[in-house]
């Protein structure tokens, strides 16, 4: 069974449905549904054909790809730290929690694309308003789990923190955080996930001049179909890319602080 884990048996079965896919597209001819070929190659036509010097990348590609990827990162860095920040907080305190917790589960309930109007109203049409629903979208995930892992911390190492009579900081660094962290990493791949989501919803709006979704909505308006599945794509072969770093950050950043939750090592 552990051979079925493998790199290259991945790469074999998703070459075998890229094949499959391939096979199914050019017999039944639709063409809304064009072949992966004809995807690959259009993909390149638009953002990998580039004169030597520029990285290969069209403009297309450096006007539309890179302000999506840099909304997303502002908007996840945002929500992140503001949502790291108000968990640990509320975790920390249990009156707090109690208080808030029916409060945070509500408005984490609420779908984002229900508040797009009052966005518009607060912060109208552009960069501002697409970072603030970016930010307003991700923070649950990361505050929830940032409070449960606060919250999950051993009585037992607490107690200890208290016999070698270390400080507030003290505490935070070496016992709190360590014990938060697994969880605190679900909730940031999950809203590293969830903002590349609303990156593109937000771009799908009026008022946005270039991005992902933008290239989207034009594709779409022009029937240009090939285009459309190549953005679509693009946003798959992003997310997974995006995901495969954050667990390399994230077995990183758990190894080192491995060590960390014994408060008196």
């Amino acid at each position: 069974m552990r051979g079925l884990r493998t790199p290259v048996f991945r790469v074999l079965v998703l070459a075998g449905l890229v094949l499959a896919w391939e096979a199914a597209t050019r017999t039944a001819g639709n063409p809304f549904f064009p072949a992966p070929s004809t995807i690959v190659t259009r993909m390149h036509a638009m953002w990998f054909s580039g004169p030597p010097g520029t990285l290969f990348l069209t403009d297309t590609a450096v006007g539309n790809i890179l302000p999506s990827l840099g909304r997303m990162a502002l908007g996840f860095a945002g929500g992140a730290l503001a949502g790291v920040l108000l968990g640990l907080a509320v975790g920390l305190s249990a009156r707090a929690y109690d208080y808030l917790d029916g409060v945070l589960q509500f408005l984490r309930a609420i779908p984002p694309p229900a508040l797009v109007t009052v966005f518009l109203v607060l912060f109208g049409f552009g960069l501002r308003m697409q970072l603030a629903f970016i930010m307003f979208s991700i923070v649950w995930p990361v505050l929830l789990n940032t409070a449960d892992g606060a919250r999950s911390v051993e009585p037992l190492h607490l107690q200890t923190c208290q016999v070698f009579r270390l400080s507030r900081a003290e505490r935070l660094r070496r016992v709190i955080l360590p014990s938060a962290l697994p969880k605190m990493f679900a909730g940031l791949r999950l809203a590293l996930s969830l903002s590349l989501i609303v990156m593109v919803f937000s771009e799908l709006l009026p008022g946005t001049t270039n991005g992902i979704g933008f290239q989207l909505t034009d594709a779409y308006a022009t029937f240009d179909l090939p285009a459309m599945w190549a953005g679509i794509v693009l946003l798959g072969v992003l997310g997974y890319l995006l995901n495969e770093l954050f667990l390399v950050v994230e077995r990183r950043v758990l190894g080192r602080h491995q060590t960390a939750r014994d408060p008196a090592g």
